[in-house]
């Protein structure tokens, strides 16, 4: 080891040298703490979540057109009730912006009473009137074992105890805006499998996976920028923070400290400084304590912590906060106003995952940054929500995202009882993508007026590495890089982009869903919804309209492309919606087309300019076209008919599964029933979406019609059409669920923080509705709800919450179990079985009167077997086996033995529900007095083609790979400038695909620091040398064995010694 020593003051001497180096007190002050330990507390810790959200009492969110003083606001609702008979009381709002001019005001009324809420309406000062919301969240920590994908809620005071069997009594307990931390258990590997891989040990400091340090060393560390971070609170005196702005409390309880631990998490990721590092330790901190200790919130305290969060204009907002409720109106309206005067917000998507369509408000919002989360070896967490959005449904398609994914899993954070600790969810990778955005926004400090939401959304995306084997859905862009980041930053230029810049239905598995079904003739529009990002502006438009450029070479002319937009692109973001169908002539064509879109994005000149800021994007388009398939392998899917939450109370299928209880999936192949999808296209099925009544579309293209979960009522054309159109071939599979009037009395909600009751607008399904539509054939279902295993044709199968068949013609077959009467359990707390329950019907239509060629008809009591949701057990052979009767007749052995039952006569069949609230969010039901009604039958949707404008041209191979070399070519980056960023040129940047970003090389201002550098290299070989030389005992070298010695021992021959 002696000969070692020289190293020790070279080391010493070069560690000098960084130090002089670098210089500056918060680069040394990080890397001391480097190399210290992150605390002896520093275990992974389990968080739970369960949160309700209620309404409350006749109290109403008032929303102004514009902010007023107090004064005013009570004197326009003062001229707007002053003629009512009815008493009501502004409630006073006690916290810091309450001496500042407000749009919003709440007020509480004797009883709800629709007529005042219309009166209020009619005030020409008044925008909206919303119920007034109270979100509970609660936080539980557990162990490993603990943690369960299903949680019952226990008891309810409403459950006296005296009945017998379960209280089936529910707390309103659907999903409101909650903090989104969950434990670490939930990894998700992507669907690559090795049987061998490199594993990577977690980092102690998230900051290092990212390689903050490098920022760091060039000075930057947060300074400057106003961070806002909305949640628990946190302690003045936390020894990891030293740049505590302000502190301000929304809530109803006289604390400012964090009681829980979520909010000192949270801010410990962004702003730390000591022990578990968070990225921008020189961040001005401002602590918005919106939760109660008990967890408790309101749509108030938000509005108002926003407002303020405006006038303090703060830069960055972490909302690691979330829930479905995308028609929160106040809540959205305010979100948009925050990041329309520059606040760049980021929020959490959700630990809702792996099902689809299960992303949060707000990070569902276009122009809020939205994150998913991974772990530390680079997969999609587990528990992170998939996309797409369900905002656009039934009509239209899904918006691409999160937007980008970063670590989520097992982070290192502060605790509020000191030392760290380790969390893991979505609101953990929610300040990951704040801390970083925050470290960004002081590196370009001298370019704040480019930063913007938008443009901070365009580096980060452009800049991410994308994840192979994974899809859009799962991880928006990609994973985060924090260098390529800044360096596109630094080089930013104001421009517009699009999410995603391109669209190839050939691409697997990035552009899932979209490349698992190529496209052909005569099949419904495939609709890609493309977000626009304005970083010209908060507000912009179209100069004039999108052009479709087919490209002659490549097939182009052989696909019709219709474009709809934003006409206004506010705040900071609009959509761009393309429907792509093949024409005529390519009807037995197999082959990609391919061309591009043109589209010219216009905002308002700003500061000296005179002229508008444009923005011209490239989209480039390429699908795969095949013949069209065979009207047996073609499948519609109803979607038009499927409602869900928001904005109404529709239950969960399953009444077992209370802690989820409102269906708000959509009920989209994609989302919640993508594993059906998915078995389907295995089995060589084509399957599209019908989003409009069944009056628009043409049934001698399909084999069959799927029914599944439909909870919307059908027009009387509807009911018409579809009984000529089975005459003419077209088979129907109705996949039903339970509907009980007593029942739904039963298991309504209750809100336990207003102590009122919430009734369903319909059960699982609308079964009222189902047998209206399949009243010509004399069928019906039951207001009958059962439960139970059995097995059927080898198969084990669950019956979660379904219906029987009440009514069924001579000539079918029907299938029975023995069920549990889950409606008798529930009613009486009784538990019985029933045997020969009928579950399943299937009939063939063409037996009566003798028709030739008609469609054939099946009805199945439950749709759970099909939908992710909570899915048990699932049904996807039956569907195939159901599939093969439709087409071809064919009745599966195993169901003969059946063949003799016959259903006794029938009772009444169900009944729709008094006083249910369905027409206010139905499609077909009139709002009006009296018993609903329908409305005038809708046109069907018509489609605008966008006139053709070929080019001779192709396109290239990879789109990925050419549309990111356009933009910035992240491979050869100019080398990261030194600390002085003023230095760096400006440089044009386009993500769009026709302007070649060119980067001017920096002026090399390193040569003095590497001049300095070498010298101390010098230093260093010389003070070894000097050292060597010193050494009294150099290191004897130990002696080679020479060739015939090696030989002689590893033949065991003993060698003479010498």
């Amino acid at each position: 080891m002696k000969g070692r020593k020289p190293a020790l003051p070279c080391a010493i001497c070069l560690c000098s040298c960084l130090v002089v180096l670098l210089g500056g007190t918060h680069t040394q002050a990080i890397l001391s703490e480097l190399n210290k330990p992150c605390g002896s507390n520093q275990q992974p810790t389990e968080l739970g979540i369960t949160f309700t959200s209620s309404v409350i009492d006749a109290e109403y969110i008032v929303a102004f057109d514009d902010y007023y003083t107090k004064a005013s606001r009570q004197g326009y609702i003062s001229a707007a009730l002053g003629n009512t008979n009815t008493s009501w009381e502004i409630i006073s709002r006690d916290n810091p912006a309450a001496s500042f001019p407000s749009d919003f005001d709440i007020v509480k009324l004797p009883r709800e009473d629709a007529s005042v809420l219309k009166v209020l309406l009619r005030h020409p000062k008044v925008k909206q009137v919303t119920p007034h919301r109270k979100v509970v969240r609660t936080l539980k920590m557990m162990e490993d074992d603990d943690i369960l994908l299903e949680q019952d809620i226990g008891p309810h005071p409403a459950c006296n105890g005296t009945e017998k069997g379960p209280c089936w009594t529910e707390v309103l307990n659907f999903r409101g805006r909650s903090s989104l931390s969950l434990a670490t258990a939930f990894w998700h590997a992507t669907g690559r499998h090795t049987s061998r891989k490199l594993l990577r040990s977690v980092p102690k400091q998230v900051t290092a996976a990212l390689h903050a340090s490098t920022l760091w060393d060039m000075g930057f560390t947060g300074a400057g920028v106003r961070v806002a971070i909305f949640d628990t609170g946190l302690s003045e005196k936390h020894p990891h923070f030293k740049k505590i702005k302000e502190r301000t409390n929304w809530t109803n309880e006289k604390t400012l400290d964090d009681g829980l631990g979520h909010g000192t998490f949270v801010a410990g990721v962004i702003s730390s400084y000591k022990d578990c590092l968070g990225f921008a330790p020189d961040a001005d901190l401002y602590v918005f304590r919106v939760f109660t200790n008990n967890q408790v919130s309101y749509t108030s305290w938000f509005l108002d912590a926003f407002n303020y969060a405006i006038l303090k204009k703060i830069n960055v907002l972490n909302l690691s906060i979330g829930g479905p409720d995308f028609m929160d109106h106040p809540f959205v309206d305010k979100v948009w106003e925050l990041t329309a005067n520059k606040v760049i917000m980021i929020s959490a998507i959700g630990n809702d995952g792996p099902l689809y369509g299960t992303l949060n408000n707000p990070a569902d919002q276009m122009d809020v940054i939205g994150v998913g989360g991974i772990n530390f070896e680079d997969q999609i967490a587990k528990f992170s929500s998939r996309g797409m959005t369900t905002w656009e449904l039934p009509g239209g398609y899904g918006r691409l995202k999160p937007d980008i994914v970063t670590y989520g899993s097992a982070v290192t954070g502060s605790n509020f009882k000191g030392g760290c600790r380790s969390l893991s969810g979505t609101s953990v990778a929610s300040p990951v993508v704040a801390g970083v955005v925050t470290l960004l926004y002081s590196s370009v400090r001298h370019k704040e007026d480019l930063i913007n939401p938008a443009s901070m959304k365009q580096a980060l995306m452009a800049s991410a590495r994308r994840l192979p084997g994974v899809n859009m859905f799962e991880q928006g862009h990609g994973k985060l890089d924090l260098i390529k980041a800044y360096q596109i930053l630094s080089a930013y230029q104001p421009q517009a982009s699009l999410s995603p810049s391109y669209i190839d239905l050939t691409e697997c598995p990035y552009m899932w869903p979209y490349c698992s079904q190529p496209i052909y003739f005569g099949g419904m529009s495939t609709i890609v919804n493309v977000t626009i990002l304005n970083g010209m502006g908060v507000t912009g438009k179209l100069a004039g309209k999108p052009t479709w450029h087919p490209y002659v070479p490549q097939f182009g002319n052989y696909i019709d492309v219709s474009i709809s937009y934003s006409s206004v692109l506010w705040p900071w973001s609009g959509y761009l919606a393309v429907a792509i169908s093949v024409v005529q002539d390519a009807v037995d064509w197999d082959g990609v087309a391919a061309g591009h879109i043109i589209l010219t994005i216009e905002s308002p000149p700003q500061g000296d300019e005179s002229d508008p800021r444009r923005s011209t994007l490239k989209l480039p388009v390429r699908v795969r076209i095949i013949p069209t398939p065979p009207r047996s392998k073609r499948l519609l899917w109803d979607q038009y008919h499927n409602l869900r939450y928001p904005s109404g109370y529709f239950p969960r299928d399953n009444l077992l599964k209370k802690t989820d209880p409102l269906d708000w999936n959509g009920d989209h192949i994609h989302t919640n029933f993508k594993d059906m999808y998915q078995h389907l296209r295995s089995g060589g099925y084509f399957i599209e979406v019908l989003g409009a009544p069944f009056t628009c579309f043409d049934a001698k293209q399909y084999g069959a019609l799927l029914l599944v979960d439909a909870e919307e009522e059908y027009f009387p054309e509807e009911i018409s059409k579809l009984k000529r159109d089975i005459d003419e071939g077209l088979s129907v599979l109705v996949f039903a669920d339970w509907y009980n009037t007593t029942v739904m009395k039963k298991v309504k909600f209750y809100d336990e923080n207003t102590r009122q009751w919430w009734m369903p607008d319909t059960g699982g399904a609308n079964i009222p509705a189902l047998n209206e539509l399949i009243a010509p054939w004399d069928m019906a279902f039951s207001d009958s709800v059962y439960a139970g295993e059995f097995s059927l044709a080898s198969h084990d199968m669950y019956y979660a919450s379904g219906s029987s068949i009440s009514k069924f013609p001579e000539g079918g077959l029907i299938i029975t179990q023995t069920l549990k009467d889950q409606g008798h359990e529930v009613i009486k707390g009784e538990t019985e079985k029933v045997h020969k329950v009928p579950i399943l019907g299937l009939y063939p239509t063409d037996k009566e009167h003798g028709k030739t060629g008609a469609g054939r008809i099946v009805l199945y009591g439950d749709s759970n077997c099909l939908d992710s949701s909570h899915l048990q057990k699932d049904c996807l052979w039956l569907l195939d086996a159901l599939l093969e009767f439709t087409t071809y007749g064919k009745v599966p052995v195993a169901f003969e033995e059946f063949r003799d039952f016959r259903l006794p006569p029938s009772g009444e069949i169900p009944q729709r529900i008094e006083g249910s609230r369905l027409h206010q969010y139905s499609k077909v039901l009139a709002n009006q007095l009296g018993p609903p009604q329908p409305r005038p039958l809708p046109n069907c949707p018509y489609i605008e083609w966008t006139p053709a404008e070929p080019l001779n041209e192709s396109s290239p191979t990879n789109l990925y790979k050419h549309v990111k070399l356009l933009s910035v070519d992240l491979d050869n980056m100019i080398a990261m400038p030194s600390r002085d960023r003023h230095a760096l040129p400006e440089a044009a940047f386009s993500w769009d695909g026709i302007h070649t970003a060119v980067l001017p090389h920096a002026q090399d201002t390193r040569l003095p620091v590497l001049a300095l550098l070498a010298t101390c290299c010098v230093v260093c070989f010389l003070a070894s040398q000097l050292y060597g030389r010193c050494s009294t005992k150099p290191r004897r070298r130990k002696p080679r064995l020479r060739r015939t010695q090696l030989q002689a021992l590893q033949q065991g021959i003993r060698m003479p010694a010498v």
